[in-house]
């Protein structure tokens, strides 16, 4: 009995110690990357990983790559090898585009839209990507403001029926709480340099100069949308101002009536479509997704050893609008 136990002693601290080796060599390994090619992966651009969607010919190195964007467009989201969503996208445009395997880009979009900014900068690298590669974009539930914005950026703009999109226009809020501060006895003193600095405060009432500021500004913004959508569309910006260029959502269909988009069909068709322009009729289909990171494991490991319980609804199900930035979104998006 006692040479039984003291041999059970003895596996278990033999695995005990095979696991602290391991462990103990998994952070040397980190460790010595860090110091030896640190700096230098610092000034690489990170690379997606592939995921077979639908093989091909065997045998043939072509590639169709899809790359997604959905949610709120923001460059307050973290990203998954970037520092915000805006990058990885971007990171994931210039790689399919510098890839010679790949033949096109499919763009699948479900997004409401979002920051002026975010959406801009994800939109020129889309363009950057057409003008080597053909991008085939495939609005999937929702494309809307932001989401078609980016969308324009494609050779070939794909929804189904009921896939929700235009929305063209601009949004800023801001919210007056001056009453509720008159019921609680507060006020707001604010020391500011300008007329103009504070015109968003919302302890006070807009005046009709700042108001006009903001509209201004407002319509600015959505004349560099509108130009946009009448370019890339080879549709009158007169014409779009006055009809369905307002901030009214279109399904698919009336997308496709209005000349917003160039078909209709599902996933499966942007795939056939991106084949056809990019003369890949074998291509194999792949997916980009996040890299393996041995660092996002043990961060994932040691967050979940916390005894902490959250229920955090995401920002991508629920913008919260942030006082006196510029969104392309649908109005119902603002709470």
């Amino acid at each position: 009995m006692a040479n039984r136990k003291l041999g059970c002693l003895s596996i278990f601290l033999f695995v005990v110690l095979c696991a602290s080796l391991l462990f103990n060599l998994v952070l040397g390994v980190v460790a010595f990357d860090r110091f030896t090619g640190g700096s230098r992966d610092q000034e690489q651009v990170p690379r997606f990983r592939e995921t077979i969607v639908e093989r091909g010919h065997k045998g043939n190195r072509d590639k169709i790559v899809v790359i997604a964007m959905r949610g709120v467009i923001s460059s307050s989201l973290p990203g998954n090898v970037g520092d915000s969503m805006v990058d990885d996208m971007r990171y994931a445009l210039d790689q399919a585009r510098e890839d010679e395997n790949v033949r096109a880009i499919v763009l699948e979009i479900d997004s409401p839209g979002g920051e002026v900014t975010a959406s801009d900068v994800i939109y020129n690298a889309v363009v950057r990507a057409r003008a080597k590669k053909p991008v085939v974009v495939y609005m999937d539930s929702l494309a809307a403001s932001g989401g078609y914005y980016v969308a324009c950026g494609g050779r070939y703009l794909m929804a189904s029926d009921t896939t929700i999109t235009g929305s063209i226009g601009v949004i800023i809020q801001t919210l007056n709480y001056e009453q509720l501060f008159n019921k609680v006895g507060l006020a707001s003193v604010v020391f500011k340099s300008g007329k103009f600095k504070d015109m968003l405060n919302g302890a006070r009432p807009i005046t009709p100069e700042e108001r006009e500021y903001v509209q201004s500004f407002v319509m600015g913004t959505y004349e560099k949308f509108l130009g946009i959508v009448a370019k890339e569309r080879s549709l009158p910006a007169d014409a779009l101002r006055n009809t369905i260029a307002d901030g009214r959502i279109l399904s698919g269909r009336d997308a496709h009536d209005h000349k917003l988009i160039d078909g209709l069909g599902q996933m499966e068709d942007a795939f056939k479509k991106a084949k056809e322009l990019g003369n890949a009729f074998d291509a194999t289909v792949v997916k980009y997704g996040p890299p393996f990171a041995l660092g996002r494991i043990l961060r994932a490991l040691g967050e979940s050893s916390r005894a902490k319980l959250e229920l955090t609804l995401p920002k991508q199900l629920l913008p919260q609008l942030e006082s006196g930035r510029a969104y392309f979104l649908p109005s119902y998006y603002a709470p």
